[in-house]
């Protein structure tokens, strides 16, 4: 019998079409003969649909007349089911629930990657694909994400942090404050989006403003840090859990500007016949020109960092190389990272369809250990308790 996995993606969130398209693409490279796909698109009102119509990409052109062809749906558990149900039954149509095994998220950004979708998945009790909800959190807060790798001893830049608030209230002195313990140049970014969204380096006071307001127009906080002069970007693949871990080959994308953009990343820097194809599209090179002992470095770094947030599936993490002081940074995580980063493994040796299954199986494995774990005690504490007619004044334990 096959695996019935329910692809769920697209979401309240900045990067909801970047998500599309790498779900598109992943549920078209999945094993037909050994899994049954079914798809669940979340609008960005968060209202869910499946249907037949949502494995063409081209179809969510017109998402109004695509709606119209699939069904809304919802999630549900019973009787040790997770179900896919209707939300309203059609006359004269046989509208059937839909038992799922494994939940496959494949969204980006906030609301959803950030460990939202995953607390769905926890609350319904079924095998998911990806990092657990504390290691996504973790994973798309900038911030909190450099303080876990510092007290692990892996190389970040440092960084501060500013409230929205708190540079409205008085501008003079947050500038004061960046001045001082971080100067220029300078990268402002928001804490929590992926995709390059509201990034943009500044390099004199003078262009702050700008930088800071655009930031705060995606989020209430945004990440500070020391712009690298001589940089050189370079990103890494992991895939596993905590048990083993292995890292990809190296790669390192082609900016048409000081810093990778939205458009460089999803736009094919501008051109658009590229954006089908999401983060596969990206201007690269690889394997990046790296020496043996440099890509070493990086890939072992790349596992460490994996560890570090106790991630679980496939990663790509970010890292930066200080040209001046061949130093190498871990710059971000993207725990969900476009395109599932398969380009890379395909060039490690392990093609899209071999990746995906890999993927499935460590969620069927975390599921296995979490069966193991006691989440509940007998205890008769509700034996002893009543309210009486009194409501809670009269409780009595």
């Amino acid at each position: 019998m096959k695996i019935n996995v329910a692809f769920v993606y697209g979401c309240r969130s900045v990067e909801h079409e970047v998500s599309i398209i790498s779900a598109v693409q992943a549920m078209r490279s999945v094993d037909r003969n050994k899994y049954k796909i079914t798809p669940i698109y979340v609008t960005k009102n968060g209202e869910m649909y499946t249907g037949e119509d949502l494995f063409e990409i081209e179809n969510y052109r017109n998402l109004p007349e695509l709606l119209k062809k699939c069904r809304k749906v919802y999630l549900t558990r019973e009787n040790d089911n997770v179900l896919v149900k209707s939300v309203e039954k059609k006359l004269f149509k046989n509208e059937k629930d839909i038992a799922i095994d494994v939940a496959f998220p494949v969204v980006h950004g906030t609301n959803c990657e950030d460990g939202t979708i995953q607390g769905l998945f926890e609350f319904l009790n079924i095998p998911y694909v990806g990092c657990d909800i504390v290691s996504s959190a973790v994973g798309m807060d900038k911030a909190i994400f450099k303080d876990v790798l510092k007290t692990a001893k892996l190389p970040v830049l440092d960084c501060i942090c500013i409230y929205s608030k708190e540079y409205v209230a008085d501008k003079n002195a947050a500038v004061k404050k960046i001045e001082k313990e971080i100067g220029f140049p300078l990268i402002v970014k928001p804490v929590n989006l992926g995709s390059s969204v509201g990034i943009t380096k500044v390099n004199s006071k003078e262009e702050l403003d700008n930088a800071m307001m655009l930031a705060f127009s995606f989020t209430d906080r945004v990440l500070l840090e020391h712009a690298i002069n001589n940089l050189r970007e370079i990103n890494c693949s992991v895939v596993g859990d905590s048990d083993h871990c292995e890292a990809s080959v190296c790669e390192e994308p082609i900016a048409n500007d000081e810093i990778l953009s939205y458009q460089d990343k999803y736009l094919g820097g501008g051109k658009q016949q590229g954006g089908s194809k999401g983060m596969a599209s990206l201007g690269r090179k690889i394997p990046a020109e790296l020496s043996k002992s440099k890509e070493k470095e990086i890939r072992d770094l790349a596992c460490k960092v994996f560890k570090a947030i106790g991630a679980n599936g496939v990663v790509r993490i970010d890292f930066m190389i200080d040209v001046d002081t061949d130093t190498v940074y871990a710059n971000e995580i993207n725990t969900i990272p476009g395109s599932l980063a398969f380009y890379l493994w395909e060039a490690t040796g392990i093609n899209y369809t071999a990746l995906l299954d890999q993927l499935i199986e460590l969620a069927f494995k975390r599921a296995r250990a979490r069966d193991n774990i006691t989440y509940t005690i007998d205890t008769n504490i509700l034996s002893g308790v009543s309210f009486g007619s009194k409501g809670s004044k009269g409780a009595k334990m």
